[in-house]
């Protein structure tokens, strides 16, 4: 090696199209001895010094105006450390060279990010404070195959892409560099000129923080110390638990009264967390708080998949969140999107100048009805990224379980389309196999390196084995929104009580599926928004019936079965639809006596009663938990089932939807004794008219029903009972004595 590279090469260095610097830069060995070579423009003069004495060893000769350094070192012949002194116009700096330090991504590392197959990808890509050879610096390392050439830069250098270009392993297209002295809290983005020759700056997709819109750099952050998992938290996620979700978007919870601000994730902690355990919840799910571009699209479109928003704060702020939540006892589960990304040019989308993270025919790649783009799922670094960022959130952060946003439209290419504007599969069919290979890995992932965290699946369709696991071909869900009984009972809730008779079936039909996945049902954010109406503005008739009919429907809801979630604002009623853009109407609980109020108890209560009660949650996947009493009486609208667990508890639910009260109604019940009125939605005290049972009624020896026992209740209007048989007391010693006698 000659002591100045090729005319070729050093234009090529200067002019920022270099793929590999460290051929050039850095020190080297050549047949005249070791030489040191710097770019480092608008610097004056360069010194070589010796790390270990700090004295002067050689004084490099500018070689090129533009910043290129190069000087022999006389009587040098092994490599050493060293240190540049580099004199500016106004100032002088000892700095460490970048470019003397060796590749970063061990053999490992680098076969397994190729492969799709390394669990954490977080933990070599991106930015990482770290120490080489007791240096401080920052270790930065970018997937970018079919870029020519990739520079750091950053407030440290100016933004400069000439300052610190990046080595290329040519073996997975990853790029990657130390800089020494940087620090975390710095900006940084990545420039890139793209396999199109053209300069871009990229955002780098592994960014742990993000400046928030309209800011778009990355800013360097440790990565998250890991969050042991928890035997009481995993054991809240299970099908046996009652597990009550209360959905929140953290920008409209709440918000500052005198400027209509956001709360911060510190505020949420001390403000949310309380609230949700006093309504007796067990779980928070957060709408997307991955960075996004637009506050319109309430996290959906995200594009900084590894940082929290920092428009509530930084990951601190957020870890802080978690502990508070896990202290009170609530699991929190995060509404993740693996399903789509948006085209910023500062992101993902055209990341080298290919379709590197998305499909490239836009059949494929584009989705009509979000415009955003599709993840190439069948792409070995794509997976990784995106699995890896599952179980980034649950290892770093303490998440307990994603809900995945828009299954259906990932595993079916004809999603949203017409005849022509999809392209089939392998073997002509509409399933995305990739797609559907994605979910299972990820799936079976997380269950082998966070067991006892969950995965719920938003999948709109009848797509078979949603909660099956992988290695039984199904997609390893652990549960599935029912969308289709949100849409039937809705529609049933909707209709003037006069008409119900007729549409009977829509309360009943969910029965006949409920078992072939583990539900959760679900009121989300998604039915309140659009024109689609307030859960209350949904119901038919006058004020006192609204609110009548909604405690009605919300008593069936938590009795039925299933895990149950209610977007906020729905547990008190609120009129207007959900705006994204400003808080709740929390002022609709102002004093005492409202009608909202009552509906706020009531919530509480359900949840409460839920929990308390192990018939209604123990057995909500399973058919054994479940049987019918009253299941054809169209003509009063009337409902009565009865839930179990393995013990023998049982809870009898009776539903009235019509305002009429039903006096001396004749139910079956399998044992004697005295039946608790344990919950009625048409209580006084959740603002009803108080009809009821007094508290409860004794059974009689009638049959009906096919039971040998039945009791005669009074069934309020618009309203939901549950009964349980009182427990018997012990028998007496006397009594137990003497019927030993006898």
């Amino acid at each position: 090696m000659s002591v100045l590279p090729s005319s070729q090469m050093l234009q090529q260095l200067l002019a920022g199209h270099c793929a590999d610097p460290f051929s050039i830069l850095g020190m080297h060995q050549t047949s005249k001895g070791l030489v040191v070579r710097a770019l480092l423009p608008d610097a004056t003069s360069v010194q070589v010094l010796d790390r270990k004495t700090t004295r002067m060893v050689a004084q490099l000769d500018l070689i090129d105006e533009r910043g290129f350094f190069t000087g022999l070192l006389p009587r040098r012949k092994n490599p050493f450390d060293y240190l540049l002194n580099v004199a500016w116009n106004d100032h002088q700096q000892i700095i460490e060279d970048p470019y003397r330090f060796g590749p970063l991504l061990g053999e490992v590392d680098n076969w397994l990010l190729t492969e799709g197959k390394h669990l954490r990808p977080y933990e070599s890509l991106g930015a990482h404070p770290t120490h080489l050879a007791d240096i401080s610096g920052v270790s930065f390392a970018v997937w970018a195959p079919n870029a020519q050439r990739v520079s750091v830069v950053g407030e440290f250098n100016f933004w400069d892409g000439r300052r610190h270009p990046m080595r290329i392993r040519q073996e997975s297209g990853i790029w990657e560099l130390f800089i020494p002295g940087v620090q975390a809290g710095q900006l940084y983005k990545f420039e890139l000129i793209d396999a199109h020759g053209n300069t871009v700056l990229k955002a780098d997709p592994y960014a742990f923080e993000a400046q928030m819109r309209p800011d778009t750099a990355s800013l360097v952050t440790p990565l998250p110390d890991k969050v042991p998992p928890d035997a009481k938290r995993s054991a809240a996620n299970q099908l046996n638990a009652p597990v009550s979700i209360y959905e929140v978007h953290l920008g409209s919870w709440r918000r500052h009264s005198d400027n209509n601000f956001w709360l911060s994730y510190r505020e949420m902690a001390e403000q949310l967390v309380p609230y949700v355990k006093d309504m007796g919840f067990t779980h928070i799910e957060l709408l997307p708080i991955n960075e996004h571009p637009f506050d319109g699209s309430w996290g959906y479109q995200p594009l900084g998949m590894y940082a929290p928003t920092r428009r509530f704060g930084t990951p601190e702020d957020f870890r802080y969140f978690m502990d508070k939540a896990h202290e009170a006892g609530i699991n929190v589960l995060l509404d993740w999107v693996p399903g789509h990304f948006p085209s910023d040019t500062w992101g993902l989308a055209e990341f080298d100048g290919t379709d590197l993270y998305e499909y490239s025919d836009p059949r494929e790649g584009y989705h009509q009805d979000w415009n955003t783009l599709i993840y190439n799922y069948s792409r070995y670094e794509v997976r990784n990224f995106l699995a890896g960022n599952a179980l980034y959130w649950m290892e770093r952060y303490g998440i307990d379980g994603l809900r995945v946003d828009a299954v259906a439209s990932m595993i079916h290419r004809d999603y949203s389309r017409k005849e022509g504007e999809w392209i089939p599969n392998c073997f002509g069919g509409n399933h995305n196999l990739e797609a559907i290979d994605f979910l299972r890995y990820t799936n079976k992932t997380i269950g082998e390196q966070r067991p006892g965290a969950v995965t719920m699946a938003e999948e709109s369709t009848d797509f078979p084995g949603v909660t099956l696991p992988p290695d039984a071909n199904g997609l390893g869900f652990h549960y599935k929104w029912n969308m289709g009984w949100m849409h039937d009972t809705l529609d049933y809730m909707k209709l003037d009580p006069v008409h119900r008779k007729y549409h009977h079936n829509l309360m009943t039909f969910g029965l006949l599926y409920a078992w072939s996945e583990n539900f959760v049902l679900a009121l989300s954010h998604d039915e309140v928004v659009h024109g689609k109406r307030s859960m209350l503005d949904k119901m038919p008739g006058d004020a006192w019936q609204k609110f009548a009919n909604l405690r009605a429907y919300y008593g069936f809801m938590w009795a039925h079965p299933g895990k149950k979630l209610l977007f906020m604002g729905c547990e008190f009623a609120q009129g207007r639809e959900w705006n994204f853009e400003t808080s709740l109407d929390w002022h609709l609980l102002e004093g005492e006596d409202s009608w909202h109020n009552g509906v706020q108890r009531l919530v509480r209560d359900l949840n409460h009663c839920y929990r308390d009660y192990p018939a209604l949650h123990r057995w909500d996947c399973d058919a054994r938990g479940f049987h019918w009493r009253v299941v054809d009486d169209h003509e009063n609208s009337v409902f009565a089932f009865v839930r179990r667990d393995e013990t023998g508890n049982e809870v009898l639910v009776v539903s009235n939807f019509t305002p009429v009260p039903r006096e001396h109604y004749r139910i079956g019940v399998e044992h004697a004794g005295h039946y608790q009125e344990i919950m009625n939605t048409d209580s006084y005290y959740y603002h009803g008219s108080n009809f009821g049972n007094q508290g409860g009624v004794d059974s009689q020896s009638v049959g009906s029903h096919g039971c040998q026992y039945s009791i005669e209740i009074a069934v309020p209007p618009l309203a939901t009972l549950y009964l349980q048989l009182a427990p018997q007391p012990a028998p007496s010693s006397e009594a137990v004595s003497d019927a030993k006698t006898r």
